[in-house]
């Protein structure tokens, strides 16, 4: 049996256990995006909306065995509230085979608009977590002359260190802001109102966080940079990190490539 009795050595339901389960026979994974006013749904109210959508499309979704079922529901890497994103990704377990090109339909309609189900593959083995490197962004930033913003990203750049407060569990930290950062550059602010300036920037997973308002932090402080408008953070890739290019690639490749 494993540690907490639930299953045997083989995987199956602990007869024994309080409320045994049936056992998984397919793991998904799903990408999905928060859009709009959606960006500012927690990563705890996204939760109970993605649970009442399982029940709603109706999907076989594996429990937990024990006094309180818990449904097999994994997530990786969640957005901070207040961003939108491109790229959330979760991983289910199921108790009967389900096309997931099907399962991706029934979940989209299931869910608010402004949740959406991108893409449904059916999981090849591993840790996802594990393919989660680093994470690509751009930040809106309504109010800022772009000028400024590049004077401040080359100061930012060419330091060893720049420091920022940051809110943890344990209360405000000062942390690096600068050695997480893989790339950081102005893009062009077309369409988007004038002044207007555009961050993008490729930024590794690391431990504690370092994530958008983060770098921002470092550049207001390190750089003194005037933020006017009010910042709009969206997450356009996460997964594994191109040394070479510096690049995020496609962490559902090696699913959507299995045999």
């Amino acid at each position: 049996m494993t540690g907490d009795g639930s299953t045997t050595l083989q995987g199956t339901p602990n007869p024994e256990a309080p409320n045994p389960q049936l056992p998984i026979v397919q793991k998904l994974r799903i990408r999905y995006a928060k859009r709009g006013r959606l960006r500012f749904t927690s990563h705890r109210d996204f939760g109970r909306a993605f649970e009442r959508a399982v029940r709603r499309a109706r999907v076989p979704i594996a429990f937990s065995s024990g006094y309180t079922p818990h449904p097999k529901i994994s997530y990786a890497g969640a957005s901070p509230t207040g961003a939108a994103s491109e790229a959330e990704f979760l991983e289910i377990g199921l108790t009967q085979q389900r096309d997931p090109a099907q399962v991706a339909r029934e979940l989209d309609a299931s869910l608010p608009p402004g949740l959406d189900i991108l893409e449904v593959v059916t999981s090849a083995g591993g840790a996802l977590a594990d393919r989660l490197e680093a994470s690509a962004w751009t930040i809106e930033l309504p109010g800022t002359d772009p000028a400024d913003l590049r004077r401040a990203v080359d100061g930012f750049l060419a330091a060893d260190v720049v420091e920022a407060v940051k809110s943890t569990k344990r209360g405000p930290r000062t942390v690096d802001v600068r050695g997480p950062v893989v790339s950081l550059e102005v893009r062009d602010a077309e369409g988007h109102g004038d002044p207007c300036a555009i961050l993008a920037l490729v930024v590794r997973h690391v431990t504690p966080s370092v994530r958008p308002d983060d770098v921002l932090a470092g550049l207001v402080s390190g750089q003194d940079l005037k933020l006017d408008g009010t910042p709009l953070a969206t997450r356009t890739a996460q997964g594994p990190l191109d040394a070479q290019s510096g690049t995020v690639g496609d962490p559902l490749a090696l699913d959507r490539d299995a045999p």
